[in-house]
């Protein structure tokens, strides 16, 4: 079915069809309700592929995550509230999202190309790695979230990471806790788990205690390894756990309970995202908090204004401390 089959049954012009369907040009609310219905009634849909043609946009975006852990989109339901917070986004400006996962070491990125996306928006890289210089090379608007890159030539959303690693740490301190583990999955180059892990040693630093540098656990971020990392953890003689996630948090809370150790009772955890689930678990997190889905929302806008023609540009959003059950004085 062509827009012409509900001109003509509308006895109306193609442009007129249009403009009803694009809310533009003048056209009178008897006409336009006679248009609408008429579209409703054919079951009349645009098609996509033709008004790409037309306005040289496919309204398709991306949303790429590199895998620096095997399984973390499925693993971790951090990405849930985040494409959750793109999709709204991307829902107001009728845009699609697709989300892809991508191995640094064999992908080609060459489906940005091959899709004719209008733009991508890449979740935690790095300065200097592939994945920037492989879709800066494409020459498409580009937002980095989560990815600290001193560029001021790319769009990016980060959230004030540093401030979050000093808060949750400052938290344990203050609560009498030295012996803290800090749980930060991969630290790869200067990313999120950099900027919190320097929060944290300034929180150390600025309280004149020894940061244990020992206890700096690389791990990957999901509940399996976090669970059983417990064990390990208790024979360490750490008073309290400090984790870069609210979803490895959780499988701390698990191993605990299976080894016997109370919480907070013989040792703290803190998580950070503070996710829908933190306030369920038994004890309740206490974590750093931040806003996942209005990240995703601001992601979209930058990336609409590149999209436009407007300059790129930064925003980095506040977090704060949600004190819950699971810490307590050392």
């Amino acid at each position: 079915m062509r827009i012409r089959d509900v001109a003509e049954r509308c006895e109306v012009s193609t442009a007129t069809v249009s403009n009803v369907m694009n809310n533009k040009g003048r056209v009178s609310p008897e006409t336009a309700e006679r248009v609408r219905a008429s579209i409703k009634e054919m079951g009349f849909s645009p098609s996509q592929s033709a008004r790409s043609l037309k306005t040289d946009r496919t309204h398709l975006i991306a949303v790429i995550v590199p895998f620096l852990e095997k399984g973390k989109l499925h693993d971790n339901p951090f990405y849930w509230n985040l494409v959750s917070g793109v999709e709204a986004g991307a829902r107001s400006r009728k845009l699609n999202v697709l989300l892809t996962g991508v191995d640094e070491e064999t992908e080609t990125f060459s489906f940005i190309t091959e899709r004719q996306l209008d733009g991508v928006i890449v979740v935690g890289t790095h300065e200097g790695s592939r994945t920037m210089e492989e879709v800066l090379a494409r020459k498409v608007p580009t937002v980095f979230m989560d990815s600290f890159i001193q560029s001021a030539h790319v769009s990016r959303v980060t959230i004030d990471d540093e401030k979050g690693g000093w808060l949750g740490a400052g938290h344990l301190l203050d609560l009498g806790h030295e012996k803290v583990a800090v749980v930060t999955g991969k630290l790869e180059g200067n990313g999120v788990s950099r900027e919190r892990l320097r929060g944290v040693k300034r929180a150390f630093m600025e309280r004149k205690v020894p940061f244990p540098d020992d206890l700096i656990i690389e791990r990957p971020v999901n509940m399996a390894h976090a669970r059983s990392l417990a064990k390990e953890l208790k024979e360490s003689g750490a008073t309290a756990v400090f984790s870069f996630s609210d979803v490895a948090a959780m499988g701390l809370l698990k191993g605990f309970a299976e080894c016997g150790v109370s919480v907070p009772g013989e040792i703290s955890i803190v998580g950070y995202d503070n996710l829908f689930f933190s306030d369920y678990t038994h004890p309740s997190l206490t974590t750093v908090a931040q806003d996942v889905e209005e990240k995703g929302q601001i992601a979209v806008d930058l990336l609409f204004d590149q999209i436009e023609g407007r300059p790129s540009s930064k925003t980095v959003l506040d977090v704060k401390l949600i004190e819950r059950e699971s810490t307590a004085e050392r």
